[in-house]
């Protein structure tokens, strides 16, 4: 089936080549997503799954990268429980706010997930024009970023909002984690090799806290299906990854961001693959000083003999930019793969 990275890497297999993945790189910064975003609202681009397959391929097609993942949003999820959800050039908009007195509105599980079934069926679709030998990832929204993004509407800022309602966030997961858990389900039926939690506002939380209120749904679901998973936040160090739930291969794995030094991450985390991070903001940079930079970063990788390497799953810190050069991406991947790594 081809040089299958994306597996090796899931499964810890020793290679000298990295596979590359990108969070959000089919995104504003494309050509292609531009133009389709210029024919289709973002709604019918994640909801109707034929155009949500071609969105994900897409950047496959162009910069070779070794995975897809769905085209999604990590809002719908709230959507689903009754929340109401739309998009202007602003962002996302969620139609009234979560509560002691709104929590009640909130949907049954069972009846939310079945409006997430597109999820699967967008899946399938890309699954059905992925090369064999790529990857293929799912994802949803992390439990505490979800319950963020219900009461404050957003999760940027100092989010007071949501620390000061804490106590509403385990009634919240009540019906949470049970949709979670289907709609996880639902990806990997449609043919996901994994599914990540993308959990941007936890790593906001101070370590005690994190541990207190984010690792006990992550390993009520990573248990829901072990090894399958892959988490990931932005801001966290050491001791938020503490917990045996990142060390006990109940995760499939983790992805870092640019604080992390990716050689010692890997010889940190040996459960599952580590995902990361170069710094996306660095691809704004003038050419001579990109190659610089990137070139600093790989040195102490390509010092590691494969075996060190092994589950390593490049790319950046966070997700693609938005106006971030194409050019900069296409270098990006042929200098890990033919410079430093063939």
């Amino acid at each position: 089936m081809g040089d299958e990275r994306f597996r090796n890497a899931l499964e810890r297999r020793a290679q000298p080549v990295p596979p590359i993945w990108m969070m959000r790189q089919a995104g504003r910064y494309h050509r292609h997503y531009r133009e389709m975003r210029r024919r289709h609202t973002f709604m019918d681009l994640c909801k109707e799954p034929s155009l949500a397959a071609r969105v994900a391929l897409s950047p496959v097609e162009d910069f070779d990268f070794d995975a897809a993942i769905l085209f999604s949003d990590l809002l719908f999820p709230l959507e689903a429980l009754g929340m109401g959800l739309s998009y202007d050039d602003a962002g996302p908009r969620i139609a009234w706010r979560l509560d002691d007195e709104t929590l009640g509105r909130l949907d049954e599980p069972e009846r939310a997930a079945s409006h997430l079934i597109f999820q699967r069926d967008a899946l399938r679709e890309t699954r059905g024009l992925l090369p064999s030998d790529k990857g293929l990832i799912g994802f949803v929204g992390g439990p505490w970023t979800l319950f963020v993004y219900a009461v404050e509407g957003t999760h940027r800022g100092p989010l007071v909002a949501s620390r000061r309602e804490s106590a509403l966030y385990g009634r919240f997961l009540e019906r949470l984690v049970p949709l979670l858990d289907r709609t996880i389900g639902f990806q990997i039926e449609g043919g996901a090799d994994v599914v990540m939690i993308f959990d941007t506002a936890a790593g906001d939380l101070p370590p005690a806290v994190f541990r207190r209120l984010v690792e006990p749904s992550l390993q009520t679901l990573a248990g829901r299906h072990p090894g399958r998973l892959g988490y990931y936040t932005r801001g966290a160090n050491a001791p938020h990854f503490s917990g045996p739930v990142f060390h006990s291969g109940a995760l499939a794995g983790i992805g870092l961001d640019a604080r992390w030094e990716m050689s010692e991450a890997l010889g940190t985390f040996r459960g599952g693959f580590v995902q990361g991070n170069f710094d996306q903001t660095l691809f704004f940079l003038p050419e001579g000083e990109f190659r610089r930079v990137l070139q600093e970063y790989l040195e102490p990788l390509a010092r590691l003999d494969a075996a060190a390497r092994a589950g390593w799953i490049c790319g950046l810190g966070h997700g693609v930019l938005p106006g971030t050069p194409e050019e900069r991406v296409r270098e990006f991947v042929s200098t890990v793969r033919r410079v430093l790594f063939a």
